[in-house]
């Protein structure tokens, strides 16, 4: 008998980066980026070092496509609250969505970006610096929303777009620090509320 013909399909990926990567989020998330090893990351992602150097980087590298992932998840609601109608519901919107997403219990508690800057050693000042540069992004973005509602007569012509937009992401960070010391979603719904009686109203 003649033997048989093979068809060559090539190599298969070993592993889905898109997977592995959602596995190296939760590690992060849960251990910090200082408190997470090499070690941590190739046995929840499921590939040994040189499969992650080659797809990903290094640690460093892995981490912030991690950070990327983390801020493009559906339930991230920064993107939709800019979206928002008024700057209010802005205001709004982002805190309450803040509240459940830094309670929900699917996911590891806080918030990547805050509490990876917040406990980044020297080390890892490049890391730091990384997402100190989002969260100032961020605020930037929020700023130039609420910039654009004042024009617009949304705000009273005495308030400050950038003030508001720091005031926001002081009360969001705050956030994040009093989930990790334990309250839960009501209370951390009762921080949105109080934060939002101080928001200025339209004259």
């Amino acid at each position: 008998m003649g033997q048989k013909s093979v068809c060559c399909i090539g190599r298969p990926r070993a592993f889905d980066s898109e997977k592995a990567l959602e596995k190296a989020l939760e590690v992060f998330w849960r251990k910090g980026y200082d408190g997470t090893s090499l070690a941590d990351l190739t046995d929840a992602m499921g590939i040994n070092k040189p499969s992650l150097y080659a797809a990903f980087g290094n640690k460093e590298q892995l981490f912030i496509k991690a950070v990327d992932l983390y801020e493009n998840r559906p339930n991230s609601v920064f993107h939709d609250a800019l979206m928002q109608k008024t700057a209010y519901a802005v205001a709004e919107y982002m805190l309450y969505g803040v509240a459940d997403d830094l309670a929900d219990k699917s996911h590891p508690n806080g918030c990547v970006i805050v509490q990876g800057a917040l406990s980044c050693s020297e080390a890892a000042a490049s890391v730091k610096e990384a997402l100190i540069n989002k969260r100032v992004g961020h605020e930037a973005k929020i700023a130039e929303r609420f910039a654009e509602a004042k024009a617009a007569g949304d705000l009273p012509t005495s308030a400050d777009p950038e003030a508001l937009a720091r005031y926001l992401g002081t009360v969001l960070q705050g956030m994040t620090i009093q989930v990790t010391n334990g309250s839960d979603q009501q209370q951390l719904r009762e921080i949105a509320k109080m934060a939002l009686m101080a928001f200025p109203q339209p004259q």
